[in-house]
């Protein structure tokens, strides 16, 4: 086993070792909108926040499989925290493209939590020696507890065309609003903030197409070398699966922890698991999430691939894998759909961890980037030979 191996391995191994920790916290973290102090600790005595920093600024720089499975692990103990680690996690990884000089000033301290807004609703204006940046960014995953925070906005100018940067501030220059009131993955704490008057350094500037395609100058880590040139939206969504992945294995886990001696009411069934149907659904269950997972690790082979080789993805293959990433969503949602359905009424009370994994996945699968309804318009566009018309892949 590599060294790189070795590393992933003791990192998994940790999280798992703490994801009934996490599960025990769900409630706190749903209640207070924000995840326990604990989970944080948690996360970065295991190794999770430097999974995706660079081994030149003491990171642990694992492949993308291996932070799938990391994600995985740490979203079937809490659907909330997964969602959280994907996005410090991914986000994190981002700055590696970036300037030498912004590598360098953000990835000091080896262990990184990155949040941030990527729908561009700021404004930026050109002053000397850099950016001022103004304005509010809605569902800022993680912010509550980041380090640094990334933003898209876009340059005004006196044209009527617009650009769209991404500009990197330290975290505690946000204001944070009290607005994250939710239903679902109500502890990600992905509240609404803003900025006003800003000034950001060129260095933590980049053009919006420029990250976008991995096209960034100014950095010794671009091209083959790395391996780890994936394509901004790509390894995104590619990461997030790993969250719908966890909490179907976490419901499928605590399905099967509470069958043995539970009945089925108002029939003469004293064992839930010996009826028929019941033994249908949970084995129909059991293979979405194994059909979900087998999606994900073939398209995580070949976006690592495309990276170790110093390739860039076809647009037919991008759209490819867009519609394989939505339709592992889709299959892990169901799968959690399909145990809440013969769980029985007990199944709603709030002690009890199934009723949040529900509620959670149900939620989260409606992000517009994994929903079925982007993802598979533009795989089926292309497969009948049309443009995928969406720059999302």
């Amino acid at each position: 086993m590599t060294s790189t191996g070795t590393e992933a391995s003791a990192v998994l191994g940790a999280v798992r070792g703490i994801a009934a920790r996490l599960r025990e916290n769900g409630r706190e973290a749903e209640e207070r909108g924000w995840l326990p102090e604990e989970n944080i600790q948690l996360l970065d005595k295991a190794g999770v926040f430097r999974t995706a920093v660079p081994r030149a600024f003491g990171g642990l720089d694992l492949p993308l499989s291996d932070q799938f499975d990391i994600v995985a692990e740490i979203a079937r103990g809490c659907g909330s925290t997964g969602w959280v680690a994907n996005a410090w996690v991914s986000s994190a990884w981002l700055i590696s493209q970036y300037p030498d000089q912004a590598q360098e000033e953000i990835y000091a301290g080896g262990s990184l939590r990155v949040s941030g807004g990527f729908t561009p609703t700021g404004r930026a204006t050109r002053v000397e020696g850099g950016f001022v940046l103004n304005g509010s960014w809605r569902f800022n995953t993680g912010i509550r507890g980041a380090d640094w925070n990334i933003l898209a906005a876009l340059v005004e100018r006196d044209d009527d065309e617009h650009e769209e940067v991404y500009a990197v501030v330290p975290a505690s220059a946000m204001t944070i609003a009290d607005d994250w009131d939710v239903s679902a993955a109500a502890g990600t704490g992905s509240s609404t903030t803003s900025l006003t008057d800003h000034f950001v350094p060129a260095h933590r500037v980049v053009d919006g197409f420029e990250v976008l395609e991995g096209e960034v100058a100014g950095r010794s880590n671009a091209g083959a070398q790395s391996g780890r040139e994936y394509g901004l939206t790509l390894y995104v969504m590619a990461l997030s699966v790993a969250a719908y992945v966890g909490m179907a294995r976490a419901a499928l886990e605590l399905f099967l922890e509470k069958a043995p001696g539970k009945g089925i009411a108002y029939s003469h069934w004293t064992e839930t698991r010996e009826h028929p149907y019941v033994q249908f659904q949970v084995a129909a269950a059991a293979n979405k999430i194994a059909a979900a997972e087998g999606l994900a690790a073939l398209y995580t082979r070949r976006i690592q691939e495309a990276a170790d080789a110093g390739e860039r993805l076809s647009t037919e293959e991008r759209v490819e894998t867009r519609g394989r990433i939505a339709y592992a969503v889709q299959l892990a949602k169901e799968a959690v759909e399909t145990l809440h359905a013969v769980s029985g009424a007990s199944v709603i009370v709030k002690s009890g961890a199934f009723q949040r994994v529900h509620r959670d996945i149900l939620g989260l699968s409606l992000h517009g980037l994994l929903a079925q309804l982007g993802g598979f318009e533009a795989y089926g566009r292309v497969l009948l030979g049309l443009e995928p018309d969406t720059e999302y892949i």
